[in-house]
């Protein structure tokens, strides 16, 4: 019993250091710096690009990137690790190939006479020589073809989408041996009853919750395993980025109006027992209730999940900024106190999302007692 013990706590203490190791991936280090003098850079801007880029998304998958020394100019050279990704555009007709043609936006891909560089994580079609025009305000102005490419978000929701298959397969298999899941069934069938039991049934009833379970469980899972993925060393960042928040608010969204019965729609355009003047000054402001729900979901998710990566690299920053024994041993404390918080929002917020998008159906399929 005590090294079973003893196994558990090393278990979780690696878990919640995992954090602690994301800020040794730089994949994003040198394509946040090579557009800029790095000499002219102070570490804290340094530091900022290097936050700002792992925020976004990517068209490589990078383990760890290493400086290997200086070329003849006195350029940085870097050896990176990881894989390259599709790249899909549109540009007069589909065009696919590797983003290692781009070598980490170093060199320009060129493909059936057409020239695009990677600049900033973006795709812009240019010249054989790389020429990037400003306008005014130093925004490109070079044309984009429309990317559809397999980015490093995208690869982690496929994973996740797989993974998913796996134990929920797996948790089904288990139902048609016996009343008693094995397996990692053990550990999905007590969060499973959580969703329907503490979220579905209580917000939607029981006579209407069955047809939207697979929905909540859907959303459940999907954004807290991406939640804990984005605690990992990867470098993934996927509910932290607004596209993806939006998309899983605009599922709700759908699936509430969808859903609505005739009760929920009155109840909007024509409220019953309420003066007309009134009715009609109604309308708009319901109407608006109607799009301010999702963008609550969208903004809520992103904001926390984001806020929650800035807090644990930035505090890491600290510890290379100081560069002080004092502040290295207490700043890497207090990120791996962050760190064990982390875990509990990475489920907290796919318990909020699931419990609000649950209380968005259960309005629209409610029956109201208009007396």
């Amino acid at each position: 019993m005590a090294k079973t013990a003893f196994s558990k706590i090393v278990f979780i203490v690696l878990f919640v250091s995992l954090p602690l190791l994301g800020f040794a991936y730089s994949g994003e280090v040198k394509d946040a710096v090579q557009h800029e003098q790095a000499d002219e850079l102070t570490s804290k801007q340094k530091i900022k690009k290097f936050i700002e880029h792992h925020l976004k998304d990517s068209h490589d998958f990078n383990f760890i990137t290493e400086k290997t020394g200086e070329d003849s100019h006195g350029e940085a050279q870097y050896k990176h690790y990881g894989f390259s990704l599709p790249i899909i555009l549109w540009d007069n007709g589909v065009k696919v190939f590797m983003s290692s043609k781009f070598h980490h936006g170093e060199t320009l891909a060129e493909l059936n006479g057409a020239f695009y560089k990677l600049y900033h994580g973006i795709i812009y079609k240019t010249d054989a020589q790389g020429t990037i025009s400003y306008d005014d305000h130093d925004h490109p102005t070079n044309d984009r073809p429309l990317d559809m490419s397999i980015t490093k978000n995208v690869t982690m929701m496929l994973f996740t989408l797989a993974l998913m298959f796996v134990l929920f397969g797996g948790l089904a298999r288990g139902y048609k041996k016996g009343p008693i899941p094995t397996g990692a069934g053990r550990v999905l069938e007590p969060l499973v009853l959580y969703v329907r039991d503490e979220i579905a049934i209580p917000n939607i009833g029981k006579k209407k919750y069955k047809r939207f379970m697979p929905f909540l469980l859907s959303v459940f899972f999907f954004i807290w395993i991406l939640n804990l993925l984005g605690l990992t060393p990867l470098g993934v960042n996927v509910t932290g980025n607004i596209a993806i928040t939006a998309c899983l608010a605009l599922f709700t969204f759908l699936v509430t109006q969808f859903s609505g019965n005739k009760a929920y729609w009155k109840h909007i355009f024509w409220m019953p027992d309420v003066p007309v003047l009134m009715k009609i000054a109604l309308i708009p402001v319901e109407l608006l209730g109607i799009l301010t729900k999702p963008f609550a979901l969208m903004i809520r998710l992103y904001a926390n999940i984001s806020a929650g990566h800035i807090v644990v690299m930035s505090l890491l920053a600290l510890i290379y900024s100081f560069k002080s024994w004092v502040a290295g041993p207490s700043f890497f404390f207090l990120t791996f106190f962050i760190s064990i918080i982390e875990i509990l929002v990475a489920f907290l917020q796919a318990f909020i999302f699931t419990m609000l998008s649950s209380l968005f159906i259960g309005s629209a399929v409610a029956d109201h007692d208009d007396h």
